[in-house]
């Protein structure tokens, strides 16, 4: 079975490999269990098996063994990691760092990014993202807590992050233009995304 590339950065074999160092290069202190990387990244066990293997074989992934379990970790002393793990950041990064910088906001029921972000994420192709659209949805935000976390987002990223707020009754308003056009553009929920320091 062939895979496609990623939209929002061709230059990875697959969607799935692209998440898994993702995972792996954004928690460089952890190692997770090949089951637990599937479930993250959203694939079957054998699809994280075969990646893994790729990935320990050029050295970019280490592994260990406990027990029976096969935990992998990004390799810190590969001669790439440094500039492997800020490009999987900028590129695939916005979906954990915008949960993790937003899950801080007071009253933020739910996290969407939208906009061109979202698009390439989703395998829409075109141009390469030049910022982060996010949404949060809320009934009572404070907007100075919401432009801090954009702040701290983007200072991470190196990318713009333009929040908007919409309350929840706004959000399902079919005559809010702006919950409208972004219900019907491609869009991720990150509310429940694993959070990454």
């Amino acid at each position: 079975m062939r895979t496609e590339a990623p939209a929002l950065l061709p230059i990875f074999r697959s969607q799935a490999q692209a998440e898994l160092l993702t995972c792996l290069y954004l928690h460089p202190e952890d190692k997770f269990s090949l089951t637990d990387l599937a479930t993250r990244v959203g694939v079957s066990v054998p699809t994280v098996h075969r990646e893994a293997d790729r990935l320990v074989e050029s050295g970019l992934v280490g592994e260990t063994t406990l027990g029976r379990n096969r935990l992998l970790s990004a390799n810190p002393g590969h001669p790439a990691a440094e500039a492997l793990a800020r490009l999987l950041e900028v590129s695939f990064g916005p979906r954990h760092v915008v949960a993790h910088e937003f899950a801080a906001v007071p009253g933020a029921d739910r996290i969407l990014i939208f906009g061109s972000w979202a698009a390439r994420y989703g395998g829409t192709r075109g141009h390469a993202p030049n910022d982060v659209d996010v949404m949060v949805i809320g009934a009572a935000l404070d907007r100075a807590d919401l432009y801090a976390a954009a702040d701290r987002a983007q200072a991470r990223l190196g990318l713009p992050v333009n929040p908007v707020w919409r309350t929840p009754a706004q959000w399902e308003d079919p005559a809010d233009r702006l919950s409208a056009q972004v219900r019907a553009e491609p869009l991720l929920d990150v509310t429940t995304v694993e959070e990454v320091t």
